[in-house]
């Protein structure tokens, strides 16, 4: 297990996350990470979402699920994807700027589970703590931790990640696979 951010590792990731939204309002790209002006703590590779809230109300969310990148370019490009990039929201605008609150979660990296029937999965899902990635048949949704906030019965946080991987309510097959993992969380607001 991974040992959890210091209280400066996450404020600087969270500047990080509004510089880049700062740059791609006025440049129209993420902010480029030079990773010498980062610890070395913040190089490592970590998948990371980044989800914006504009008065408690989901204003974009972008993420990655496989640790590909440094986890400072990670959120570099993931807080500048959920503001310009979330092809449900138009793009960002300087208006929206105050107030807006950013939130990081740094992913754990996934475990395959091992279930036998849908029964089976949901008795081992745990409220508040798993987050999901649920595939099959060319299909993948994910569901953050979070998610359990307003969806907190195991079955319908799981019926509502199939409808969000494009698959039925009651989709099953033993072609189905889920993997959990956990996440860091933390957050910030914008001040003008």
């Amino acid at each position: 297990m991974t040992r959890p951010l210091d209280k400066n590792s996450r404020k600087l990731l969270l500047q990080l996350a509004e510089d880049s939204i700062r740059h791609g309002l006025e440049y129209g790209a993420p902010l480029p990470v030079a990773l010498g002006s980062f610890p070395e703590s913040l190089h490592i590779l970590r998948a990371t979402f980044v989800t914006l809230n504009q008065k408690e109300t989901l204003r974009g969310c972008i993420g990655s699920l496989e640790a590909t990148h440094p986890l400072v370019e990670d959120v570099s490009y993931n807080a500048y994807a959920a503001a310009f990039s979330d092809p449900r929201f138009p793009p960002l605008l300087t208006t929206e700027l105050s107030g807006l609150e950013i939130h990081i979660s740094i992913l754990s990296p996934p475990d395959i589970m091992n279930f036998d029937s849908e029964q089976a999965l949901l008795s081992q899902l745990r409220p508040g703590i798993d987050g999901l990635i649920l595939q099959d048949k060319g299909r993948r949704g994910t569901f953050l931790p979070s998610v359990w906030q307003s969806l907190p019965q195991a079955s319908d946080f799981l019926t509502h990640l199939k409808l969000k991987a494009g698959l039925a309510a009651d989709y099953w097959s033993n072609t189905l696979t889920v993997q959990r993992y956990t996440t860091e969380s933390f957050a910030q607001k914008i001040n003008g």
